[in-house]
């Protein structure tokens, strides 16, 4: 009798011990979302930062669904986001939030981003080249990334609410995903891609699930920049915690 309570018990402690590596070993949830803006602007906004409150018309800033230049040779859609450099630190940058997270966890984030640049790598201009010293900048937070006023001797600038470093430099809130420079010696519009799957971005959501996601070029060339994003896809893994 004794034998067989044993017995049981062992058996019983197996299960336990079996349901728990079970429960261990179960994947844990990834989200993935892909944005293409064929119609629209799915959910993202465009805006400026680093540049001052008074005095934008000569910025040229326009956020806009377009289609991709002509000599992409593809009518999709994308969203089109130019600025003048003139205050020689432009921030132009993309958001939205993403909702039905598990909340106040972390998540591996990584980003596939698509777009179309004219800007040869090795380009001359003024304050570094309208290719590789245009940086692009991935990231994510739980506060809604906003641009705010600062004064700075006597002169009111709208800076960044997160911590995206500046230019080629990161922040606590965003990385550099490399420049914006094609290898063409030609000023022609051609798609590249950007990303970092070989080095995640890790987020916590807020107490509800929601998570912001930011996209933007910190720029150090003082000209013009005209770029156009083609699509970009998010995968949110969720990290285990041991």
């Amino acid at each position: 009798m004794k034998t067989t309570c044993l017995t049981t018990l062992l058996l019983s402690v197996s299960l336990m011990t079996a349901c728990k590596w079970a429960e261990d070993d179960a994947t844990l949830p990834i989200i993935e979302q892909s944005y293409h803006f064929e119609e629209g602007m799915e959910d993202w906004e465009g805006d400026f930062a680093d540049l001052p409150v008074e005095g934008q018309d000569i910025y040229d800033l326009e956020v806009a669904h377009s289609p991709l230049p002509d000599e992409i040779g593809s009518t999709s859609g994308s969203i089109k986001i130019q600025g003048n450099n003139r205050s020689d630190d432009l921030f132009m940058f993309l958001k939205t939030q993403v909702s039905g997270l598990s909340p106040s966890t972390t998540y591996q984030v990584t980003f596939d981003i698509e777009l179309a640049s004219q800007y040869p790598v090795g380009a001359p201009g003024a304050g570094g080249s309208p290719g590789s010293s245009v940086f692009l900048k991935a990231g994510a937070s739980t506060e809604e990334p906003l641009p705010v006023e600062d004064d700075e001797a006597g002169i009111s600038f709208y800076r960044m609410n997160i911590d995206k470093g500046n230019q080629s430099q990161e922040g606590d809130d965003m990385i550099n995903l490399g420049n914006i420079g094609i290898e063409s010696e030609e000023y022609r519009y051609e798609l590249i891609r950007r990303g970092n799957q070989d080095r995640p971005f890790s987020a916590t959501t807020d107490a509800d699930g929601h998570l912001w996601l930011i996209i933007g070029t910190d720029s150090g060339f003082e000209g013009l920049t005209v770029i156009y994003y083609n699509s970009i896809k998010i995968r949110l893994e969720q990290i285990r915690i041991l």
